[in-house]
């Protein structure tokens, strides 16, 4: 069972939890029935040391440590006689230690100027709404082109959709994305490359759908093709200078992608639009993402920035 290997469960672990949620709902699933005899108790120095197992390196050959690798490492080093995988899930729950997931962070060196375009950005997110100066954040995303080798089985009652790994490549293509988070508009463009007249196109394009804006303030990450040479390179000095001069910039530090709310926008849309399925032509994901921009905009979703100038001195510890 996938949910089973996942977990690193056993197929009636995964069978009994189901049942239990069949029989008495979410509460008899997670709480397990009291059981017979004296239950097994680990002091406070088994514990710091299955806590700082985990946080260490994993044997070599793991990307991570794994419940079975626990349970082999602690009795060997003679911690304890004997340990289930289940107490060493339950000291790690109870600590909030969770070593199969991780998430990509990476601060540069806090500088001046890091701490400068920071700040300015979190000044920009900060202002009022005003549709006259709507703030826009942009992004790109590459996406694999990948086909099928054989048909996926359709999910039905009992058992859940099935795909091969076997897959055919096809390219990449590049996703543009363009968010206005506190009106919730959503623009994601499909192009084939990621070139600088591509962004110069896609630049019209943000300008186009915002004509009636006196300016439109722009939040992006400082990438080479991010520039007015992109613009003017490709619709010449005046043409470009117009357009560039639409747009009030406010670059994001390096390594600071964190800040871009355009990130949150492409996470929304690689969930919801591209999932674990696979496209193999450009046209196909052009066409899905059309679909999911028009629902998108619909809805309107609007993303609830919460950090601000004082979080991030708090959080940095500067003044």
């Amino acid at each position: 069972m996938e949910v089973a290997d996942f977990l690193e469960f056993t197929p009636r672990t995964i069978i009994n939890i189901t049942n239990h949620y069949i029989e008495g709902g979410l509460l008899k699933a997670l709480e397990d029935d009291p059981r017979p005899g004296r239950p097994v108790k680990f002091d406070d120095r088994v514990k710091s040391r299955i806590v700082a197992t985990v946080c260490s390196s994993p044997p070599e050959g793991f990307d991570r440590w794994t419940l079975e690798l626990l349970k082999e490492h602690t009795e060997r080093e003679g911690l304890v006689d004997q340990i289930s995988k289940e107490s060493i899930r339950l000291v790690l729950q109870e600590h909030d230690l969770k070593p199969w997931q991780e998430k990509m962070w990476c601060v540069a060196e806090l500088d001046q100027d890091y701490i400068d375009c920071m700040e300015d950005v979190l000044d920009v997110y900060q202002r009022a709404y005003d549709p006259t100066r709507p703030v826009v954040c942009i992004d790109e995303k590459p996406v694999a082109l990948q086909g099928e080798v054989r048909d996926e089985k359709p999910m039905k009652p009992g058992s859940v959709r099935k795909r091969d790994g076997e897959y055919t490549r096809h390219g990449s293509a590049n996703v543009f994305c363009a968010v206005e988070p506190k009106k919730g508009k959503y623009i994601n463009t499909v192009t084939k490359r990621r070139t600088g007249n591509d962004f110069a196109k896609f630049l019209a394009d943000v300008g186009r759908r915002y004509s009636e804006a006196e300016q439109i303030v722009l939040v992006m990450d400082n990438l080479n093709t991010h520039g007015k040479k992109s613009l003017t390179r490709f619709y010449g000095e005046e043409r470009g200078g117009e357009l560039w001069n639409r747009f009030e910039v406010h670059y994001t530090p390096k390594h600071g992608s964190w800040l871009n709310q355009a990130e949150i926008a492409i996470g929304m849309y690689s969930r919801q639009c591209l999932g674990r399925s696979r496209t193999d032509a450009l046209e196909a994901l052009k066409k899905k993402t059309k679909a999911w921009n028009r629902i998108a905009n619909r809805k309107e979703i609007t993303i609830n920035w919460e950090f601000t100038k004082k979080n991030a001195r708090e959080k940095f510890d500067y003044r």
